[in-house]
């Protein structure tokens, strides 16, 4: 059966976690929690990159000396006579939800180069899922009514239980008194997106990606890669998929970990397109789960990129769907 995207996600926004949608500013307080490789990295382009819609960059870690190590140096990227960079500071774990964007960046478990095979995203969910669920409490004791991002892995499985667990009781009963369905997303899809743009600059079957593709799904096993809207092509769309999947094995091949890129294209660019209210790759809630999909953020909510998807696309989608759907 053709999976309807646009129609499941029009329920969920009816359903029992809506809420309002956020309020729209000219500039944002986003407050960015553990500066471990990818949180350093994303404060660093945050830096670089936002001054036209971040107020100020709070940063906490609860390391001794490292948030201390990142005000000295990122305050200390500066350009002579050129843009303004947001103000960089420091802010304690009492006050991490004292702001209009909050970025979830820590990680009880992140693979060292040894790891060469397989994706490891669902054992970092295991250790991951408990730290997530903590802030997403303290979100809901706190009333927080900015955003919830997540960025470390699996960001699609972290997101949703940041939302069911920010709706449950002391008695672990879901009251739907938490973070809306608004408020939480997850920013990984983007750099899938940038990966499948990289092989498609170097093999030209791949090339219709570059001007027609899109990715959807989780930044993981689930990976929807299509090689082009207009003229899908099953097989290429699959081999595609596999490529961008590996790359990070690519580079743990290379004996590196793969932080760089994700950091950029997942976190700060994407994120910084998101409160532009540009169109950019993030995970939304779609039928029960988080789904990475080309949206935008809008006065009246966040808006889907409405698309005419081709028959086979659509099953692989609802495929996908319930293969989240089945992750506790």
């Amino acid at each position: 059966m053709k999976y309807d995207l646009y129609h499941h996600r029009e329920i969920c926004l009816r359903g029992p976690f809506p809420g309002e949608p956020l309020a729209i500013k000219e500039k944002y307080r986003v407050h960015l929690l553990a500066l471990g490789d990818v949180g350093s990295t994303l404060a660093t382009g945050l830096r670089l990159l936002g001054g036209d819609v971040i107020s100020a960059l709070g940063i906490c870690d609860l390391r001794e000396g490292v948030p201390q190590r990142w005000e000295f140096e990122l305050n200390q990227i500066c350009a002579p006579g050129g843009p303004r960079f947001p103000p960089v500071e420091i802010v304690d774990i009492d006050h991490i939800l004292d702001c209009d964007v909050f970025l979830f960046c820590a990680s009880r478990f992140v693979p060292d180069t040894a790891v060469k095979s397989g994706d490891v995203r669902m054992a970092q969910y295991e250790l991951n899922r408990p730290l997530a669920a903590s802030y997403a409490r303290m979100a809901r004791n706190k009333g927080y009514k900015g955003m919830f991002c997540v960025v470390s892995d699996p960001v699609d499985q972290l997101c949703r239980a940041a939302l069911l667990e920010s709706n449950k009781n002391e008695a672990g009963e879901l009251d739907y008194k938490g973070l809306s369905v608004h408020q939480v997303r997850g920013f990984g899809l983007g750099v899938m997106n940038a990966r499948a743009m990289y092989y498609a600059r170097k093999d030209a079957r791949f090339a219709s990606y570059l001007t027609e593709g899109r990715a959807f799904g989780p930044h993981g096993e689930g990976l929807i890669i299509a090689n082009s809207i207009r003229n899908y092509d099953s097989e290429l769309s699959k081999e595609l998929t596999e490529l961008t999947k590996r790359a990070n094995l690519e580079m743990r091949a290379l004996g590196y970990k793969p932080y760089v890129a994700p950091a950029l294209s997942s976190g700060a660019l994407s994120l910084l397109a998101c409160l532009r209210g540009e169109w950019q790759y993030s995970s939304v809630f779609l039928d029960g789960v988080y789904f990475g999909m080309k949206n935008r953020l809008t006065a009246g909510g966040c808006e889907v990129e409405r698309l005419d998807i081709p028959e086979a696309l659509a099953e692989r989608i609802g495929e996908t769907v319930e293969m989240l759907k089945g992750i506790d």
